[in-house]
Formats: structure tokens, sequence, C-alpha cells
């Protein structure tokens, strides 16, 4: 009998660790944001920015008193890439039917990756990205498994290691790492392998990192996302670095919200 209140009050702790007692208005949280920057973020694209450090990159989500969590940025910045990438969208929706398990569960849809277009300049036309995707057991063994079924609770903190058939990188390797920060969940990518581009190694292990806030707001679901990438100039002058990042930023963020929405 103990052990099942101890079992119950568990998950009880669980569940309510991450469940704000009153959700915020995503003008709490970017409050001088200027009119066509608030159309972009609620028309269903999203708000997308792109820069170098060398250039001053300024971060949207560090420049007011609220804003993310300076703990959140500094999972990219301490990684002091050369190039950045931001993006802040909302998926509009009653914020009392979406709640961080629904984004956890989107997460772990790995599979669903597979075949999610980008618009191509150089062909013209809507190409998927990723040709193929999977979960492995890790970074070791990188053998396929299935999906975890739907959970019943978030965890504090959980690793996934995923495999990648990247239309320009071929295969690609990342960990996943979720965890629940501020008032909502952290979804950090970074590559566990080099990224390879016609077989030459151009982004060395761990120097790809793409984060991803989720928090329910009054207006449905904040997604933040910031990526930031350090490769050397030889080859940042051979690609566009800054829309090789954004377009697999735009994707996985697509990919998470879809999830979300058909939850």
């Amino acid at each position: 009998m103990l052990r099942k209140i101890t079992i119950a009050l568990f998950f009880h702790f669980v569940c309510v660790i991450y469940m704000p007692a009153q959700l915020r208005a995503f003008n709490d949280i970017f409050p001088n944001l200027n009119r066509d920057e608030r159309s972009a973020i609620f028309n269903g694209k999203g708000f997308v920015k792109t820069g170098s450090k060398a250039n001053g990159f300024e971060i949207i989500g560090s420049k007011d008193t609220v804003g993310i969590d300076p703990v959140i940025i500094n999972t990219v910045l301490n990684m002091n890439p050369g190039y950045l990438v931001e993006s802040i969208s909302v998926i509009p929706g009653n914020p009392e039917e979406v709640t961080l398990l629904d984004v956890y569960n989107a997460l772990g849809n790995i599979r669903n990756l597979k075949g999610r277009l980008y618009d191509s300049h150089s062909k013209k036309q809507p190409v998927p990205l990723f040709e193929d995707a999977t979960r492995i057991t890790s970074e070791k063994q990188t053998n396929a498994i299935p999906d975890p079924p739907p959970s019943q609770f978030v965890p504090s903190e959980e690793k996934v290691f995923i495999k990648l058939k990247d239309v320009n990188f071929g295969n690609s390797y990342y960990r996943g790492e979720v965890k629940l920060v501020q008032e909502g969940l952290c979804y950090t990518l970074t590559n566990f392998k080099s990224l390879s581009y016609l077989f030459v190694p151009i982004i060395k292990e761990g120097n790809f990192i793409a984060l991803l806030y989720f928090e329910p707001v009054n207006e449905g679901v904040l997604i933040y996302g910031f990526a930031g990438v350090n490769i050397s100039d030889f080859f940042a002058s051979k690609i566009s670095v800054n829309s090789a990042i954004s377009k697999r930023l735009t994707v996985i963020i697509s990919w998470a919200a879809d999830g979300i929405q058909k939850r």
C-alpha cells in the first residue's frame, strides 16, 4: 500500500512540475516586438532571423527583461558559434487544450521527420530535407530502434539519439536532450559526428546545435528556436551557412508544430 502511495505521489509531482499556476501571455515574454515581427510570428511560418557573431548578431530572446531565460540562450552561446539563427513562432490554440505532455509526445515521433519538405533554391521546388529519420540506441550503437508509444508524463531530463539521412550532409547523427526549464520544455540537438558535404567533413563533432523552447501561453504554444554553428572560413565561403542552418531549424520546428497540432 505504501509503495502504491509513493508511486502516485511521484507521478503527481512530475505532472504538476511542468504545469505553471498561470500561463504567461506572449506579450509578457516579448513586449517590444514591432508589428511586422508580431505578424510573422502569428502567421504560421514564424519570424526567422539569421546572421553572424562577427556582424554583431542581436538576440531578440534576450533583449527584454522577461524574455527567454538566459540559461536557455546560453546553451547555444556557450558553444561560441560563428553563425546564428533565431526563430519565434506561436501555434494558435486554446491554452487549456495543449500541455507540455503533448509537446513531449510530439517530439518523440522521430520517424515523422522523414520526407519533410523545404524550398530548394537550386532545384526550384520543395524537396525532402531528411530522406530518412530514425531513433538509434546510442552514440556507439547506431542501430535503428522504434519510437516509443505516447508517454503519460514528462521526464525532468532525457537523452535520445537520432540518425537523419540529410539531403546535403548524408547520414547525420544527433544527440537530443529534453529538459524541463523555466515555464516550459527545452529540446536541444547537437551533432555527435562530423557533418560532411560531398564526403568532406565540414562541421566537426559538436559544432552544430539547435535548440527549441516550448511554452504554453495564453495565445497557444510558443516555439522559440535558436541555433548556431562553427565552420571554417574556407567552407563558409563555399556554402550559404545561414541558409543551411535556418532551413534545418525551420523544418525541425514545423515537424514539432505539426506533431503538437495532430495530438
